[in-house]
């Protein structure tokens, strides 16, 4: 069956005629990472994938990552640990309460970011996939980051195209008051830095990488670079470069951390919600392949 593109402005694009669940070929793998070169974000309605064929499809794109499961142990809700829970709910089966340490992250969720910028190497694709949805609410935004860069003035440019910013997992857990980490928690994912610019190796558009993880700037104070990079990001997220994807049960949307950055939206925690995310890593490195070649 013919693959139906529907484009959803300069950033995002609806693709039907498509069964994720089945394995892809080569060429419809390679058509994939194509339209995620140009529109960043792809959305794939009326999905129904449990959790084998999740990660099957996930893995078909790249080796797989485990971002903040590095951090986690204990009981998990789903077979694979590459498998993200992405819900209000317990591992009984139960909704967490307001109280509940699980809360923190749907709530650091809703803050701009790219998944695990905080580590090397970085996210590549993430895939999440919707299995309730609350009535109300729990919308995601996408931002594109190369749009964030061209429409950025020059003299912007100019003052940041050789700047890094350093980003660590714990840094927006810590602005919104969680900060029980042991010492061994907190130095298990080092921080890491990344070019402010850099150019995607596939599509050769520049990027400006910011978002939340990101908390200082290499050789700025700490306040006038967090400044920076505070302006910075309400540049890259004003609402041009906004998709807004409204959930549907079964849907699974799927994005590019080295090109977007992405926030969930207010839900009433004490309605279910339940998704699962699978995450590749970036296995060419845009940032460091540039500063280190000859």
């Amino acid at each position: 069956m013919d693959w139906h593109i529907t484009p959803l402005g300069p950033l995002g694009a609806r693709v039907e005629g498509v069964n994720l669940g089945l394995p892809l070929t080569p060429a419809e793998v390679s058509r994939v990472e194509q339209l995620m070169d140009t529109y960043a974000v792809l959305v794939f309605p009326h999905q129904s994938l449990d959790q084998h064929q999740q990660i099957a499809f996930a893995r078909q794109l790249g080796p797989l990552d485990l971002g903040l499961r590095k951090l986690k142990r204990g009981p998990h809700r789903f077979e694979y640990a590459e498998l993200a829970d992405i819900s209000n709910v317990k591992v009984d089966g139960s909704v967490a309460s307001r109280d509940d340490p699980k809360i923190v992250g749907n709530v650091a969720n809703q803050l701009w970011h790219s998944d695990s910028s905080f580590q090397r190497p970085r996210a590549k694709y993430s895939m999440l996939h919707a299995l309730v949805v609350p009535p109300e609410g729990g919308n995601t935004e996408f931002a594109d980051l190369r749009l964030a860069w061209e429409s950025l003035p020059e003299a912007w440019q100019r003052r940041v195209q050789h700047l890094s910013a350093v980003h660590y997992a714990l840094y927006s857990r810590f602005l919104l008051g969680d900060t029980g980490y042991t010492e061994a928690q907190r130095e298990a994912i080092p921080a890491v830095q990344w070019p402010l610019v850099q150019t995607d190796p596939r599509s050769g558009r520049k990027v400006l990488f910011v978002g939340i993880h990101a908390c200082e700037v290499a050789g700025m104070t700490l306040a006038e670079g967090r400044m920076l990079l505070a302006d910075l990001l309400e540049h890259a997220t004003q609402r041009a470069h906004v998709y807004a994807h409204r959930w549907s049960v079964g849907d699974l949307v799927m994005w590019d951390n080295t090109t977007t950055v992405h926030r969930g939206r207010w839900y009433d925690f004490a309605q279910r919600r339940e998704m699962r995310r699978a995450t590749t890593e970036e296995v060419v490195t845009s940032a460091e392949a540039a500063l280190q070649a000859p």
